[in-house]
């Protein structure tokens, strides 16, 4: 339970405050992040089945359900997006990467990035069909925080210090099958077949992301690991759309 409770602490701004805790209980609360995503997910669909009864128009309703989400979290993963566009568009060394990515100011690519994929997530959302839109909201937060674990699984921590290496450090085989497994339950259930392609979709764009964020620092950090969920949730909007306009699962 005390796993469970530190993952809503680790990954949300919900008054959750888990004061015996150690080293283990850190690592293992990676297991338990779809379930945090599903929650997330949940809440975001009530919100949108609370402003559908107030009949606010839809396209306000998602600005609100993506204002939301960014707030629930505490704009955590943004920020890690924000710092990751800063030092990987600034074309320097990789150690200047790093201190970029640690620096409390935000530059000119860190904001444009934040802008495109706050405008991206509204906008495919409001091209998602209405009868999928509770799909998307539960599917966007699961998938995406599972890509923390399988980031975190797949590739080295490129600090020898940092808030992400006790999740690195503790990683392991158990870990990451437990978490795949609740992520592959949740995809299923919520899309069925569609669930699961999209599921692999996202695999490979942590894969191939996760590769090309290596061959720069050489391994990963906090705030790549926030940037691939974000990168994530854009992802899954993206080929959901696609996915839904294709012919051969109009049956």
């Amino acid at each position: 339970m005390a796993s469970l409770l530190l993952s809503f602490q680790f990954l949300t701004i919900l008054p959750i405050k888990v004061k015996d805790f150690n080293e283990r209980r850190i690592a293992d609360s990676a297991v338990y992040f779809p379930i945090v995503g599903l929650c997330l997910g949940l809440l975001l669909v009530a919100v949108d089945a609370l402003l559908t009864l107030l009949n606010f128009p839809a396209f306000s309703t998602n600005i609100i359900l993506v204002v939301f989400l960014i707030l629930i979290t505490g704009g955590m993963h943004l920020d890690g997006l924000a710092d990751s566009s800063d030092a990987f568009l600034s074309a320097k060394p990789k150690n200047e990467m790093l201190q970029i990515m640690r620096d409390s100011h935000i530059g000119v690519m860190g904001v444009l990035s934040l802008i495109c994929v706050i405008l991206l997530k509204i906008g495919l959302l409001s091209s998602i069909n209405t009868f999928l839109k509770w799909n998307a909201l539960l599917l966007v937060c699961v998938l995406s925080r599972w890509t923390a674990v399988l980031s975190i699984f797949l590739f080295p921590y490129a600090r020898q210090d940092g808030k992400a290496k006790l999740f690195i450090e503790g990683m392991n085989l158990k870990i990451f099958i437990l978490s795949s497994i609740i992520v592959i339950i949740c995809a299923a259930f919520i899309w069925q077949v569609r669930g699961l392609i999209l599921l692999l979709i996202v695999t490979a764009f942590v894969y191939g992301s996760g590769k090309l964020i290596c061959r720069k620092i050489d391994g990963i950090t906090g705030d790549t690991l926030g940037a691939t969920i974000e990168l994530s949730e854009i992802v899954t909007l993206f080929f959901m759309f696609v996915i839904q306009g294709a012919d051969l699962w109009s049956v």
